[in-house]
């Protein structure tokens, strides 16, 4: 069942009322070389499937060639997308929500950057800076200085940033991360797709605590949830840095249907995260992606962001 569409909230206000989670669904723009007339049916597609949700925002991704982070080889080869907020701009006129629109800064021009910010109406749109993959990227801009350009637009659109509970098992200091990113002017974060409850877990904690000995209010934590359907998709989220457990690959590896599967863990995370930040007082959130592009991973992905609406309704 599908949630009814409520009316559209300007992106701020919607930040400000800290009593109901944010729920968030998010997409990859199409490849480059797709012809003009598919980029406008993805957009129809895309907003017929995901309107009876009512969603807070949709996200638009802005992926980079990310293969100087790591030594694996990619499952799937690197493909050049649209650009996000072109996408957005001529191929979802008839999305009547504010967009998250990624900007992965080291691909474009100083100027470029300090246009489109410029440009953007800050009810109607946010955006998160991602810096490169790896110091040994090339970049036009780097993050910094894509921070000093949304400054220097006034702090608008609101911005967002991403936070990895993966880094926070490894070096305790993710929260510290978010709290030097919050005074840089980070109204909001969003997670990596997640499937280590406890990494989650403790990184909420501790950015809880860290807040109230600073006296500061915590912004909210959207944690990005995503099914997985097949062994390549579990291949894919593993590179992409994405820690799942030893017993929950054994199970998805060995079940006769790892859809359903991840989708049952999924659901499981969303109702424990909940919890958790209402006990913490972190307001909270949730992103739901497709990492596939098969039909039936997109399909169960929307799927869980109804039932997720759902569950936080209650």
């Amino acid at each position: 069942m599908t949630q009814p569409a409520t009316a559209a909230t300007g992106f701020g206000a919607r930040l400000a009322d800290r009593t109901r989670p944010l729920r968030f669904y998010s997409i990859t723009p199409p490849r480059e070389s797709t012809p003009r007339e598919d980029l406008s049916r993805v957009g129809r597609l895309t907003v017929e499937r995901l309107a009876p949700l009512g969603l807070d925002a949709l996200i638009l991704y802005d992926i980079q060639d990310e293969c100087d982070r790591t030594q694996e080889a990619r499952p799937f080869p690197y493909l050049a997308t649209v650009d996000a907020g072109h996408f957005r701009d001529e191929h979802l006129a008839d999305w009547d929500r504010p967009v998250v629109v990624y900007r992965s800064v080291g691909k474009y021009e100083p100027a470029t950057l300090k246009s489109w910010l410029a440009e953007q109406d800050p009810d109607q749109v946010a955006t998160v800076l991602v810096g490169a993959s790896s110091r040994h990227t090339p970049v036009r801009t780097t993050l910094n200085e894509a921070l000093s350009l949304w400054r220097d637009a006034g702090g608008a659109p609101p911005m967002g940033g991403v936070t990895i509970p993966e880094r926070h098992a490894q070096r305790a200091d993710e929260h510290e991360r978010m709290l030097r990113k919050q005074e840089s002017g980070c109204s909001f974060f969003v997670t990596q797709v997640i499937y280590d409850l406890t990494a989650a877990k403790d990184l909420v904690s501790d950015y809880a605590y860290a807040c109230r000995e600073r006296g500061i209010e915590p912004a909210p934590l959207v944690f990005t949830l995503s099914v997985c359907g097949s062994l390549k998709t579990l291949e894919f989220l593993q590179w992409l840095g994405v820690h799942v457990p030893r017993w929950l690959q054994n199970q998805l590896v060995h079940s006769q249907d790892p859809l359903a599967d991840s989708y049952e863990q999924c659901a499981r995370m969303a109702s424990e995260l909940a919890a958790f930040c209402r006990q913490l007082d972190v307001p909270f959130g949730f992103n739901v992606e497709s990492v596939s592009v098969r039909r039936i991973e997109i399909e169960e992905s929307v799927r869980l962001a109804a039932y997720i609406g759902e569950i936080l309704a209650d």
